[in-house]
Order: C-alpha cells, then sequence, then structure tokens
C-alpha cells in the first residue's frame, strides 16, 4: 500500500481541511442568488420584521392588541368574511379553469389563442379590470341593459357593491394562476395511460375521473394554494365591487392606516400574514398534495 493511501494520511488530510470550504462549482450558485437575498431581506424582511414589532410595542412592550381581537365583533366578523370569500374565490377558479386548462393541453392548433386569452388580464393593471367590472355591473350598466332590452328583466339589479360583485372580479383576476398550474400537471400525464384505458374499454368519462383527475391533484392543489393566499391579501378589487358589508382584512387595515392608528393596523398585518403561514403549511401537508410543493433535486 502506498504511503499516501495509508489511513492515517488520509484522516490527517480530512483533517487539515477547512469544515465548511466551498468549492468553486458551490460559489457561483450563491453569487447568483446573493443579489436577491440582499433586495428580500432589506425591502421586505426589515419591514416585515419592524411592523411585527409595532404590533407589540407600542405604546409599550405587551400583547393587548392581540388580546383586544379576541373581543373585537368588527374583526372576528372580518376575518371570516375575508376566509370564506377566498375559499369561493378559490372554488369558482377551479370550476372555471379547469376545462380551460385541458382545452389548453389536448387543442394544440387553438392553444396559443387560448394562452393569449389566460395571460391577457396579465396586460392591464387591476385598478382598469376593476373598473371595467364596474362599467359592466353597474345599475345602468352593460349587463343590466343588455338583460332589459331582451325583456327579461323590468328594472335593472343589484349586482354592483355585493358579495356576488366581488367574487366576480376576483376570479376574473385570479384565474390565470389557477390554470397555469393546472395545465402544468396535465402537460406531465403520460397520453399512453388514456390510450391505454380507452383500449381497454373505459369511456372518456371513466378515464377523466380515474386517470386525469387524480394525477392533475398536485397542479391543482399548487393552484389552488396560489389563488387562497392571494385572496387573502386583495384590497382594490373588494374595495371596489364590494358593498358595506364585504369588508376584507387587507380593507380593514387600510382603514386603521388612515386613521393612523398603526399599532392596531400592525397587529391585523401580522394576523394577516400569520393566516397565510398556517394555510401554506396546512396545505403541505395534506396527502398526496405535499410534493406538488417540492423542488426536484436532480
Amino acid at each position: 500500500m502506498s504511503e499516501l493511501a495509508h489511513p492515517s494520511n488520509l484522516s490527517g488530510t480530512a483533517a487539515r481541511r477547512p469544515a465548511f470550504s466551498l468549492t468553486s462549482r458551490e460559489v457561483v450558485p450563491v453569487l447568483l442568488v446573493a443579489p436577491l437575498v440582499v433586495y428580500m431581506v432589506v425591502l421586505y424582511a426589515l419591514p416585515v420584521v419592524a411592523m411585527l414589532l409595532r404590533s407589540v410595542n407600542e405604546p409599550t412592550w405587551s400583547l393587548d392588541h392581540f388580546r383586544e381581537l379576541l373581543d373585537d365583533s368588527v374583526f372576528l366578523n372580518t376575518l371570516v368574511n375575508t376566509l370564506y370569500t377566498a375559499a369561493i374565490v378559490s372554488v369558482g377558479t377551479l370550476v372555471l379553469g379547469y376545462p380551460v386548462a385541458l382545452a389548453l393541453v389536448r387543442t394544440r392548433k387553438l392553444a396559443p389563442l387560448i394562452l393569449v386569452i389566460i395571460l391577457l388580464p396579465f396586460w392591464t393593471s387591476v385598478l382598469v379590470r376593476s373598473y371595467a367590472w364596474m362599467v359592466l355591473l353597474g345599475r345602468h350598466g352593460l349587463i343590466n341593459e343588455a338583460l332589459m332590452a331582451s325583456g327579461l328583466i323590468d328594472r335593472p339589479l343589484r349586482i354592483l357593491n355585493t358579495s356576488l360583485a366581488t367574487y366576480i372580479g376576483m376570479i376574473h383576476i385570479l384565474l390565470p394562476y389557477m390554470i397555469l398550474p393546472i395545465a402544468n400537471a396535465l402537460r406531465q400525464i403520460d397520453p399512453s395511460l388514456a390510450r391505454a384505458a380507452a383500449g381497454l374499454g373505459s369511456p372518456p368519462w371513466r378515464t377523466f375521473l380515474q386517470i386525469t383527475l387524480p394525477l392533475s391533484v398536485p397542479g391543482v392543489a399548487a393552484g389552488g394554494l396560489l389563488v387562497f393566499v392571494l385572496s387573502l391579501g386583495f384590497y382594490i378589487t373588494p374595495a371596489m365591487l364590494g358593498g358595506p358589508r364585504d369588508i376584507t382584512l387587507s380593507m380593514l387595515i387600510a382603514i386603521q392606516v388612515d386613521q393612523l392608528n398603526w399599532a392596531y393596523a400592525a397587529c391585523l398585518s401580522a394576523v394577516l400574514l400569520a393566516t397565510a403561514l398556517v394555510v401554506i403549511a396546512v396545505f403541505r401537508r395534506l396527502p398526496g398534495i405535499g410534493n406538488a410543493f417540492k423542488m426536484s433535486a436532480r
């Protein structure tokens, strides 16, 4: 055995090697990620920490603001309404988005056109789209005028400034966040599975229920999580389309900021952040869904 290969020499070499040394291959990814990390820490993490501290240190260090929330009926009703609105919007985007995702994957010739229609909302401001829904859903908007012209109604319906208007506007804005993850999951399904099922005599609806739908659950979970979490913090659309009974947690925070009640607004913001983190944690622990949020190491 050569002298270099002797176990004592190997152990000495390993002992002299720094414990946390990085190779050039490991340094490059760190340098690439460093600007983003600095950006997120300075412009996001530090302001969030300052907000959380303000919720417990004004006027003195205590949890009085959080204790007051438990007895605040306005906060409790607003929190329930926010969660309910997020759930309705998530279900609505799933019902409308799943068939569109299926058409996007299975219709190759029309796929570019469908993709443009899906991404078209991203090219317009949320404020402009909310104003457009105000024009459509107003008392003298296009929908009421069309219904009255067709003789279906005698007087205008009250659609604007209702929960229905809020759901419609939010579903329209958040629909791409549901469609694209589902379409990505559907693309990863092996087409030979459907052909094998058809060859064995399975009708299309049974093939969909037993093969396509179960294999697309990760995409549904990812899209549902995106839509639900984004719905929790929505402000512009509920404020413009909703009514006085449709106040969300983000709207309540804005009201407190306008009143310069910074400590209470920070407390509400902390609750909103904690709610979003809890929802994410619950989604990741659901059986068969947690894998949708894991990245491959390859």
